[in-house]
């Protein structure tokens, strides 16, 4: 498999001018090796541990817990009506010693901590960890856990992930892959995003031929403390935890999408409404949606007056709020004359 561009002492001018304009993922070797975090990652699993607790604000969190029958894999049952791990409420500092007491163990359940929001757990972890390619206003989010793997899926935002303790294998693809990787359902997903329902560790081929082709142009790295990576939005990535502590820091972000508006809303909508129509109609409504929403006949509105290109204009983020809400109200009446 290809390996993920590798950069060296990356600084924010190289991540603004170079990095992100290629919109390709990068592993920016060493970018956080600085932080006191990563120091002690880097000693061992228990001084990681020790860091970790000095900024523990006693919040409770989720750990999402998988038997060790399911091999780290956090994932759906085998009928696909539910899913293989449960979830409990711990402090941070309790689930860390409980990562320790497992080291030694050579099956142990899989236990993952997942997008914790660092100003919560830990508020004045930032403060002497910081990210130098981004704003300060960006809010970390923290991943921790065992031996375990997150099946292939896709953000809505751009990411940087940085390693602070552990290994962590990423595996990634371009967004059009998306039929080669087999998704599984929309709407009941164990993490709030479509995933590919193909185990990267062990491809089954037989029931997922295509994945041969997703494999072609699929990239991989595995990180060490100090190692982040980028992922532009929408790219496919599985990520594989390979030790028996792992931490990791990312932030999420996105300057042209509001956090609260999400493309996947619109996806699942149409789904529902256009995959029981006719095929004729079909193609007339990719024509609609060719035109209006992906633009690709140019601007669709250039013959209006400026105030009369409501939707279809360029839109502020209070415009589309006001969409939004015209669209939630018109879904609201519709629901309300089926459910009479």
């Amino acid at each position: 498999m290809q390996q993920i561009k590798e950069w060296q002492s990356v600084d924010r001018a190289v991540f603004e001018n170079e990095i992100f304009p290629a919109n390709r993922p990068a592993v920016l070797k060493g970018l956080l090796q600085d932080w006191p975090a990563v120091q002690a990652g880097r000693q061992s699993p228990g001084s990681a541990v020790d860091y970790l607790k000095h900024f523990d604000s006693g919040a409770t969190v989720t750990a999402m817990i998988a038997a060790p029958e399911a091999n780290g894999r956090f994932f759906y049952t085998d009928d696909f009506q539910g899913f293989n791990f449960g979830s409990k409420t711990v402090s941070v500092s309790a689930a860390l010693d409980t990562y320790l007491s497992l080291a030694g163990d050579p099956q142990p359940p899989a236990i993952a901590l997942q997008a914790l929001h660092v100003p919560d757990i830990m508020p004045s972890f930032s403060g002497d960890n910081a990210m130098p390619l981004l704003d300060s206003d960006i809010a970390p989010r923290m991943w921790i856990s065992n031996q375990s793997m997150i099946a292939t899926h896709f953000d809505n935002n751009f990411n940087i992930a940085c390693v602070v303790s552990g290994r962590r294998r990423f595996t990634v693809f371009p967004p059009e892959q998306l039929t080669n990787l087999y998704l599984g359902p929309l709407l009941k997903t164990p993490g709030g995003t479509p995933i590919s329902v193909v185990d990267l560790r062990e491809p089954d081929y037989s029931r997922f031929p295509r994945f041969r082709e997703a494999l072609e142009s699929a990239q991989e790295a595995v990180l060490e403390p100090g190692d982040a990576i980028y992922i532009p939005i929408l790219w496919w990535h599985g990520v594989e935890s390979l030790e028996p502590l792992n931490i990791l820091v990312n932030y999420w972000w996105n300057d042209i999408t509001p956090a609260h508006h999400k493309p996947i809303l619109a996806l699942i909508h149409s789904v529902a409404l256009m995959s029981e129509l006719p095929a004729d109609q079909r193609e007339v409504w990719r024509t609609f949606f060719n035109v209006f929403a992906f633009h690709a006949e140019g601007d669709p509105a250039a013959h209006l007056p400026s105030d009369l290109r409501d939707v279809v204009g360029k839109l502020s983020v209070s415009d589309t709020d006001e969409v939004l809400a015209f669209v939630a109200e018109r879904l609201k009446t519709l629901l309300g004359q089926v459910a009479g």
